[in-house]
């Protein structure tokens, strides 16, 4: 496999244009008329369109139709937010207005047909990518807007992508390069394939072939017209072929799978993701993608229904088939000149997933990250047009331009810096439920319609390994040599003067030689001086940077006891505050309780007086009562006190005392009561307890007399067993003395029956035997 770097027989000022460096220069206005610059080089806002989708009978019956956009002309709508939005919430608040008007460059209407949308949009940047110029064109908006439908359009009304590869068919006719062995190769160059490669390439084309049905094959009698002459067709006597590659990828959270891939089929596999890698001249590619040579209309066609089967969907409650990924169809256009590639061109289109609330598209779980990938990927692609804005703007610092936060962005970086010609459709649907999004689609519309591109006006060239100056020019133009730019670039000691040059013509071959040795050995010399010197720097530069590191230690670690020492003293402040806040409040309670609980001497005094009265009566009283006695009846009482009135104080002291007798007798019979209650309990407890106590005795008495009757059976088996140990021995000596002794054959049953009998004899005659000697 060889790589070719393209030479394009357009692209003579490119090299200037690439050397610049710094490609936020290129945007210097916000006009939105095209203007000529200096060198060819035009400059034109980017493109901004709007597709207004028609209302669904669903959509109709849940009366989402509450005029909310209003479309004035071709160029300007208007957006009224509808009761309940969260626009309308904020404009009577005096939030923000209710109202808000958007202008692009051109709108289409509910019932504008796809043919007419192509011609007024895409033609342009068609015939441009015929030309040999790269375009780009991406469909925005929210979920169930019509972005799809937009692109790629259905068998009966196909989008914008089908009437784009018809288009470029036409433009080819038969100057088609039907060989495979020329290839797009990083983003600019093309590469020469072998017949092995070749054939891998043709393998891999049929393997998508065979997966896909014959449904496409009458695209043009299904809907597709024969596009108009968007440029003129190469000539007969024009030698020059056209190959057609295609690729077809996506985005699918924030890594690039290629639908390509015949593995993808199977789903018990799981993808590997792509890489976006960057070919060294600003250009980025997605590495290890696969490229399809389509020579047909139809197989281009079944190359995208393909990679739509693989495309990332999911059902949510706004959509039953909404895209969870940004996909990209990329096609490369090669010209080739005696079977070498002399321009490439590219054109992508890019339908952008929808942006969504996930509060009402109620998606949940993986679905919910997906929305979060999307959002995010979209965000950034705004806060690049913002940027990009802003940079253009006079007066306005130039601020980072956020490409590398997000693939898609950094894939589409050269274009919207000037490596082509970028335009956006932006679609909306007129559903009320879905105002607030529809809202912020279109500001996001409005940022990028103010974004200005300078387009060359030649196509860039890829950018081979160049020699240039100290200044920044190129040493080499057209394949000569520039004198005095070398001249500019070499020191006076490495200029040669006119005498060495006439030396050196009439040098012999010995000398020549002789010449290069001596030259080689200063070459090494000085690689070596060279070398010892970068050594000697290295470690001048590691010396000095230890010891700014061990200054900088020393530094900060006498911050660090700084501030310890500071916290310290703070802490112990802060401890003096709180110990006096509390000895202040504990003094204050103490205070307040003093206050609350004093009296005055005075009245301390009286009080105590009057104390100490009513004891000396209290004792007068119950001295009285002990010479009286409790013999005074009530009535003779009242006579005393009725007949002897001069006597009324002692009548009225000994009513007090008869009252005070009474209560007590009162309590005294309340109290025998009780205790006779109490009595009575006791003696129900006692009662009780000696049933128990009596139970108690019985059983305490029956397991003695299991105890005893136990002791009693165990005792018996021990002399059995003792009478059982005799037996054995006497046995046994009986049968030490008459070994030969013969026992008369008798039954099974009458030894069973003599075995059984036997002990029962034994214990008769031991009972006797313990009868006789109790």
């Amino acid at each position: 496999m060889s790589t070719v770097n393209l030479t394009n027989e357009d692209n003579d000022n490119d090299s200037e244009y690439m050397q610049t460096g710094d490609m936020d220069m290129m945007y210097i206005s916000t006009s939105s008329q095209q203007t000529e610059l200096p060198g060819g080089a035009e400059q034109q806002t980017m493109r901004v369109y709007l597709r207004v989708r028609p209302f669904s009978k669903e959509e109709l019956s849940d009366k989402e139709d509450q005029d909310c956009v209003g479309i004035e002309n071709s160029q300007t709508v208007t957006l009224n937010a509808p009761k309940g939005s969260a626009n309308m919430k904020s404009s009577e608040k005096g939030i923000g207005m209710s109202l808000h008007k958007f202008s692009f460059s051109q709108i289409f209407g509910p019932e504008m047909m796809q043919s007419e949308i192509f011609e007024a949009t895409v033609k342009s940047q068609t015939s441009d990518f015929l030309d040999g110029k790269n375009a780009l064109l991406f469909s925005y908006g929210v979920t169930n807007a019509g972005k799809t439908y937009t692109i790629q359009g259905t068998p009966k009304q196909p989008g914008i992508l089908p009437r784009v590869l018809d288009a470029t068919f036409q433009y080819i006719g038969g100057h088609l390069y039907d060989g495979m062995d020329l290839k797009p190769y990083l983003r600019n160059d093309a590469q020469y394939l072998d017949p092995d490669q070749v054939k891998q390439e043709k393998s891999a084309k049929a393997a998508i072939f065979a997966s896909v049905k014959e449904e496409c094959e009458p695209l043009r009698s299904s809907g597709l017209e024969s596009c108009s002459a968007l440029t003129s067709n190469p000539t007969e006597a024009d030698s020059s072929q056209f190959a057609l590659w295609v690729a077809f990828f996506e985005i699918y959270n924030e890594c690039v799978y290629d639908l390509l891939q015949v593995s993808l089929c199977s789903k018990s596999k799981k993808r590997s993701s792509l890489r976006v890698c960057d070919d060294g001249a600003g250009n980025c590619y997605v590495k290890d993608l696969r490229w399809i040579n389509v020579l047909t209309l139809a197989e281009a066609s079944k190359v995208l229904q393909f990679g739509n089967k693989n495309r990332s969907a999911a059902a949510t409650k706004l959509n039953h088939s909404s895209s969870r990924s940004h996909s990209i169809f990329t096609i490369k256009l090669l010209k080739i000149d005696d079977s070498t590639v002399t321009r490439i061109s590219e054109f992508s289109l890019c339908d952008l997933a929808g942006s969504e609330r996930c509060n009402k598209t109620k998606t949940f779980g993986e679905r919910l990250k997906e929305a979060g990938n999307i959002n995010n990927s979209l965000l950034i692609l705004g806060k690049c047009l913002t940027a990009l804005r802003n940079n253009q703007t006079e007066g306005m610092k130039n601020s980072y331009i956020p490409f590398r936060e997000s693939k898609l962005t950094k894939l589409f970086q050269a274009v919207f810096c000037g490596k082509g010609r970028a335009s956006m459709i932006v679609n909306i649907n007129q559903c009320a439920s879905t105002y607030d999004e529809t809202l912020h689609v279109m500001k996001f519309s409005a940022v990028a319609k103010q974004v200005v591109q300078v387009i060359p006006d030649k196509t860039l060239k890829s950018l081979a390994p160049c020699l240039v100056g100290r200044d920044g020019k190129p040493l080499v133009k057209n394949g000569v040599m520039d004198t005095q730019a070398l001249e500019s670039f070499l020191s006076e000691e490495e200029l040669l003067d006119e005498e060495d040059e006439a030396n050196m013509s009439l040098a012999t071959e010995n000398e020549l030689a002789n010449m290069i040795e001596s030259l080689r050995t200063k070459l090494l010399a000085e690689r070596k001086r060279n070398l010892v010197q970068e050594m000697e720097i290295r470690n001048e530069m590691g010396d000095a940077m230890l010891q700014q590191l061990m200054e900088s230690e020393e530094l900060r670690s006498r911050q660090i006891e700084e501030l310890k020492e500071s916290f310290e003293e703070k802490l112990e402040n802060t401890f003096e505050i709180y110990k006096d806040a509390i000895r202040e409040h504990a003094y204050q309670s103490a205070r307040n309780n003093l206050e609350d609980d004093y009296v005055p001497f005075d009245e301390f005094i009286a009080e105590q007086d009057k104390v100490e009265t009513l004891k000396r009566k209290v004792s007068e009283l119950e001295g009285l009562t002990s010479s009286i006695g409790g013999l005074c009846a009530v009535p003779t009482v009242d006579q005393s006190c009725q007949t002897h009135p001069y006597k009324s104080t002692e009548a009225a002291e000994k009513c007090a005392i008869d009252s005070i007798c009474e209560d007590k007798q009162q309590l005294i019979i309340c109290l025998e009561k009780r205790l006779k209650d109490i009595n009575v309990r006791l003696q129900n407890t006692t009662d009780g307890y000696l049933e128990k106590s009596s139970e108690l005795d019985d059983l305490q008495r029956k397991s003695k007399d299991q105890t005893e009757s136990m002791e009693e059976i165990l005792w018996q088996n021990v002399q059995n067993d003792r009478e059982i140990a005799s037996l054995k021995s006497e046995l046994a000596k009986l049968s030490q003395n008459s070994p030969m002794l013969l026992r008369p054959k008798r039954g099974l049953l009458a030894n069973i029956r003599d075995a059984v009998t036997s002990p029962r004899k034994t214990s008769t005659t031991r009972t006797k035997r313990k009868t006789a000697h109790p």
